[in-house]
């Protein structure tokens, strides 16, 4: 019997009842932790472009893709949140002064990052 194209490239075939099914793995990535920023990507990335999500999980790039996402997103936010306390004089002495007021005007500053960052970066 002749061998297929897909045996003459080095694959084989697991007999499974009646049928031989192809041995297919995904190839080896590195592994890198992915957090909550990369996480949101991923779902966001499953959920309406499922295409790019399996072409970046079928090529063995997607957590690497995701592990980047989240560095940047993680980086963007905290540099966000620095400049916008800045800008609106939210300072050590404040927080020493007036806690619930800094801790106000800091949770308020954070969710405005938050919502920059996800339009930006995760939810585009």
């Amino acid at each position: 019997m002749e061998k297929s194209l897909f045996e003459q490239m080095g694959g084989t075939y697991s007999k499974v009842g009646d049928y031989s099914l192809p041995n297919l793995l995904l190839p080896q990535e590195e592994t890198k932790p992915i957090g909550l920023w990369g996480q949101r990507h991923a779902r966001y990335l499953k959920r309406s472009h499922k295409v790019l999500y399996m072409n970046l999980l079928t090529s063995g790039r997607l957590n690497n893709y995701l592990a980047d996402i989240d560095e940047q997103a993680a980086d963007m936010f905290l540099r966000l949140v620095k400049q916008m306390a800045e800008r609106e004089n939210i300072t050590e002495q404040l927080k020493t002064e007036n806690q619930m007021l800094w801790i106000g005007r800091m949770n308020e500053i954070r969710a405005r990052a938050r919502e920059i960052v996800n339009a930006e970066l995760i939810y585009s």
